[in-house]
């Protein structure tokens, strides 16, 4: 007969990091406090019944709490490091990996976590599939309309990390996301959206066009500025963006000489926000953002808004699905409505090798 390999187990970290005694957890799982210290010190392997109970309580797995000592547990694939533990985090796979993304602010609001980072032991929280779960970077103040659309037709749950173009097609680069956001282009060509994408991912990838938004200064109305030239003529406290962003590269255009503003926001709505806040008299942004703060717009230009993702995503059922959504006329009817953007040709793609 083999040797019976022993159980190695994690029960006194999940307990640590739910912040419970022996006793609490004992009464949970219906045995005793002597017991439960049995089994954290390996003196007592518990019955399958007992294990399944656990894993219930801590919310995990069985496997995340019992293994055997051959068997070496493989630690969590994160995007990127969490800043802080505890961290609240979801998951996702993307190109057949599970990875966790710590819980940021999104355009969508507190979406519901998947679990939990606690005292360096992972936590799951509840059962989303991470293969139903399509990651996004991008800067769309309306991407909340994408991720509705996407759940009630497709059982698809959107996350939307808040990144700038130039950011978010890294990301896509080092396959930690689906799809990233690309508005580069004033024009009607695509050429600085399609150079941008070429430059970062060095292979095949797609452009689906969401949409041509509108771009321009959205400044408080008691600036009563009617002109862009009065704008730059003026003595105003500018809101700026971070490096890597479209508004960015707007900005430093229309500066030119200047000195970059000492503050900063990290969105559309941020900029919005800065000004309507008395922050700021004026910055670069959307005209949706812009009117939904109240504030006078002075139109620049009109970029295309596209999302990329890479060739070899497209026969993904969620790449499939996102099409689908895109070029849904719910989804376009409601895009549509939106002050700045334009949807004639919401949907299009553009294959480049």
């Amino acid at each position: 007969m083999p040797q019976e390999q022993p159980l190695q187990n994690r029960v006194r970290a999940h307990r640590l990091a739910h912040g419970w005694s022996q006793e609490a957890l004992a009464s949970r799982v219906g045995v005793s406090r002597a017991g439960i210290s049995a089994i954290e010190t390996g003196r007592f392997v518990p019955s399958a019944a007992t294990a399944l109970t656990l894993a219930a309580v801590f919310g995990c797995r069985v496997e995340d709490v019992f293994s055997l000592e051959s068997e070496k547990a493989s630690p969590p694939n994160w995007a990127w490091q969490p800043p802080h533990d505890p961290c609240r985090y979801w998951h996702g796979t993307v190109a057949g990996r599970k990875l966790l993304y710590p819980v940021e602010p999104t355009s969508l609001g507190v979406v519901p976590h998947d679990g939990v980072l606690q005292q360096g032991v992972v936590c799951e929280r509840n059962s989303t599939v991470p293969d139903d779960t399509l990651v996004i970077a991008c800067c769309d103040p309306a991407v909340g309309l994408l991720a509705a659309e996407l759940q009630r037709t497709q059982g698809i749950r959107l996350l939307a990390l808040q990144r700038p173009s130039r950011a978010a097609l890294a990301l896509l680069a080092q396959g930690l996301i689906h799809v990233a956001g690309v508005h580069l282009d004033g024009g009607r060509q695509q050429s600085h959206n399609v150079a941008a994408a070429r430059g970062q991912l060095h292979r095949g990838f797609t452009l689906l066009r969401v949409a041509r938004w509108q771009e321009g200064l959205a400044a408080s109305p008691d600036m009563r500025i009617r002109s862009v030239h009065a704008a730059l003529q003026a003595k105003m406290r500018w809101v700026g963006r971070e490096s890597g962003s479209a508004v960015r590269e707007l900005l430093d255009e229309l500066l030119a000489d200047r000195s970059a503003p000492r503050r900063l926001a990290y969105s559309h709505r941020g900029v919005a926000e800065a000004v309507r806040c008395g922050w700021a008299d004026v910055g670069v942004c959307l005209r949706l953002v812009s009117e939904e703060a109240g504030l006078d717009f002075l139109n620049l230009r009109q970029e295309n808004y596209d999302l990329c993702y890479p060739a070899e995503y497209e026969s993904d059922p969620r790449i499939q699905a996102l099409v689908a959504a895109v070029r849904s006329i719910s989804y376009r009817r409601a895009l549509a409505d939106l002050p700045g953007y334009e949807t004639a040709e919401t949907g299009e793609i553009q294959r480049l090798p």
